[in-house]
């Protein structure tokens, strides 16, 4: 018989049987070896006394057991619904402290799992919206371009010009659908970030070879100081990835005729990436917001963009360990600093 699987009723009537039958065979052997009816009349007066006490003990333990059982389910109850933490007491020594102990720490646990999953879908909701509100003007152009030419009779020349207007419109979708695959990605864990040994040299260059296009259409003035010898422990692609969208930024909002200047120093405990330029600048009340994903202010919206390439160049950097810092004044222009840690 295996005892794990018997009911506590089951056991209990098991031990009250075996206990009569012990008591039973124990007076008779006395009874047996005394041939005295005396010691029969005490043996039975003190199996009843032992029955008696023994009732009384399994009656408490059976209220004790079903009120411990009716605790804990109101407590398990409670924590599933989220609004009931278990009561403890802490100076009690008694096992439904103990175990309440312990259901504390999995009601924290539980708790901190729901508040987790409720951000996570916080941000997947906003996410969702992000891209309906980013995807919504370019596909509602895309369909009035389409349903121009579906409709109506245009000259060579006209369907040109929308056949171009469709393939802007079909890159700006790609760029977006490219940048929020690399955030999500990121976001997620599916990429995670390998820092090998490398000249930073190398990473800014691969940034700039990005930039150096726009920067001679609008004849922007570039001005790179960044020493050959400088190793430092970082993903090369996407560190490079992250100094690319900081530099795109600059030359977005730099007029034609003005100038970048790029800056690496070592420090002590960072290495430090300067990216000024001669732009616009900042105001001081949204430095702390234009690193928010799809942030763009409403002075800028005449700037090609989506706003979120200083959400990835943040993500990027924190992940390896390092942050990045602006400082501008509107007019004036701007200078962001990355700090990568170089132990």
């Amino acid at each position: 018989m295996n005892i794990q699987k018997l009911t506590v009723r089951r056991f209990l009537r098991m031990i009250c049987i075996g206990t009569g039958l012990t008591a039973a065979i124990t007076l008779a052997a006395l009874y047996l070896l005394t041939r005295d009816g005396r010691v029969l009349l005490c043996g039975l007066v003190l199996s009843a006394l032992f029955f008696v006490w023994g009732a009384v003990f399994l009656k408490y333990f059976q209220r004790r057991l079903i009120r411990f059982t009716d605790s804990l389910c109101r407590t398990l109850d409670g924590m599933m619904d989220g609004n009931e933490r278990p009561q403890v007491d802490y100076e009690a020594e008694t096992l439904l402290a103990r175990i309440s102990h312990r259901l504390e720490r999995l009601y924290n646990t539980m708790q901190e799992s729901r508040i987790k999953v409720e951000e996570e879908k916080a941000e997947l909701q906003s996410l969702v919206s992000d891209i309906s509100h980013q995807t919504k003007t370019p596909i509602a152009n895309l369909k009035m371009l389409n349903d121009t030419l579906l409709t109506r009779t245009v000259s060579q020349e006209k369907q040109r010009e929308f056949l171009t207007a469709t393939g802007s419109q079909l890159d700006k979708l790609d760029f977006l659908i490219q940048a929020m695959v690399k955030t999500s990605r990121l976001e997620t864990g599916v990429i995670t970030l390998e820092k090998k040994e490398a000249p930073i040299a190398d990473t800014l260059a691969a940034a700039l070879n990005g930039v150096l296009a726009s920067i001679e259409q609008k004849q922007i003035a570039l001005f790179v100081d960044c020493p050959e010898d400088i190793m430092l422990a970082h993903d090369g692609r996407w560190t490079s990835e992250a100094l690319f969208n900081l530099l795109d930024n600059a030359v977005k909002y730099t007029p034609s005729g003005g100038s970048i200047h790029v800056t690496v120093q070592e420090w002590e405990l960072y290495v430090k990436i300067d990216i000024a330029d001669t732009g616009r600048g900042i105001p001081e009340s949204t430095q702390a917001t234009i690193f928010k994903r799809f942030y763009r202010e409403e002075s800028v919206h005449d700037v090609e963009g989506i706003g979120i390439g200083l959400y990835l160049a943040r993500e990027i950097i924190t992940m390896q360990g390092g942050y990045i810092k602006v400082v501008s004044e509107p007019g004036k222009g701007s200078t962001f600093s990355v700090f990568l840690p170089n132990r």
